[in-house]
């Protein structure tokens, strides 16, 4: 599929979500029970929606030798799915919020509260209990919402207008909030070793849909994007004993820190903490301003890829910038303070 026909599509899946339409199927009928089959194949190999699983617990303080007396920490809550929540690894360091969080910390030299909310096998719609759990009266408001989630959605066959739907209205409340969102959008679901043809294609072609409309409905809202294509992408197909967990579905180690280094800089930059030479688009790594279904459609194709809210609306639409922002190696967080 081409970028233009995934903007179209991501396009209509949004505006379904937004006004309330209809599910836009990113199956096919014909092929929904040769999918079927697949699915429950691929599901009993990787246990694929189990909630039971154990995940390192890394909530807690990271950063202590930044603070300064009277100076509170930036606070930085982790929403979505077990991406978001780190399971796959036996380590609190290992997971992605830990290592964002740590990460924050070192750009900003201050140090930084970590909550984890997410859900191993959570999909969209329990995005709304999770926000409720953020925003609750008896804390103080996050600075910062990195929200991961979608496979599952693909998964369980969400309607996309549904899954968006979710989604958007998870960042309009932590934004009205006054929290800064950024969502790691759907991964590439097609290169899970035990997924097959015809769904490994399939999956792949779902998932950067669902990545593309998702991104039109958060930027939407306010918040930033970054596709994850590469948490189960372009490197995990080159080097899936590396980069895949010993269930050869989530993420190992080195595939949270992959993760880590393609939405960290996003992070920084929601708060300001990039450095401004970087924020301007630069033409030579074609980035720029383009309508946000477009710009949309072609992160979703590259991993990796940031896009924010730009420009007002205009008759063709919303417009968005898209950054191609240079990677930094993000390592292994240190153990965390425990929360207070």
């Amino acid at each position: 599929m081409t970028n233009m026909s995934r903007a179209r599509v991501a396009r209509r899946i949004a505006a379904g979500a937004a006004y309330g339409g209809g599910g836009v199927g990113l199956i096919g009928a014909a092929a929904v029970g040769l999918v079927l089959a697949e699915v429950r194949l691929a599901r009993r190999a990787v246990n694929n929606g189990n909630r039971g699983g154990r995940v390192p617990v890394a909530e807690g303080l990271y950063g202590q030798t930044y603070g300064v007396p009277g100076e509170p920490p930036l606070r930085m809550a982790m929403l979505g799915d077990s991406t978001a929540a780190g399971q796959g690894v036996h380590r609190a360091g290992q997971t992605p919020g830990a290592l964002l969080a740590s990460g924050l910390s070192a750009v900003a030299e201050r140090p930084v509260q970590l909550r984890n909310v997410a859900l191993a096998g959570a999909q969209s719609d329990d995005l709304d209990r999770q926000v409720a759990l953020v925003l609750s009266p008896s804390l103080p408001v996050p600075d910062i919402c990195v929200i991961m989630v979608g496979a599952n959605d693909v998964t369980h066959r969400m309607p996309p207008t549904r899954s968006v739907r979710h989604l958007s209205a998870a960042v309009r409340r932590l934004r009205t909030a006054g929290a800064e969102v950024v969502v790691g959008t759907c991964p590439d679901l097609g290169t899970i070793e035990p997924v097959q043809q015809p769904l490994r294609w399939l999956a792949r072609r779902a998932s950067r849909q669902l990545a593309a409309a998702q991104t039109i409905g958060a930027v939407e809202q306010g918040g930033r994007t970054v596709s994850l294509g590469d948490l189960l992408g372009p490197e995990f197909e080159a080097n899936p004993r590396e980069l895949f967990g010993p269930d050869n579905y989530h993420p190992s180690a080195e595939g949270y820190a992959t993760a880590a280094m393609a939405v960290l800089p996003t992070v920084c930059a929601s708060l300001g903490l990039w450095p401004a030479e970087e924020e301007r688009p630069d033409v030579s790594r074609r980035e720029g301003f383009l309508p946000v279904a477009r710009a949309a459609a072609e992160a979703a194709s590259e991993a990796g890829t940031e896009v924010t809210a730009a420009m007002p609306t205009g008759p063709r639409g919303p417009w968005a910038l898209l950054k191609r922002r240079r990677r930094r190696r993000v390592p292994e967080a240190e153990p965390a303070a425990p929360s207070t």
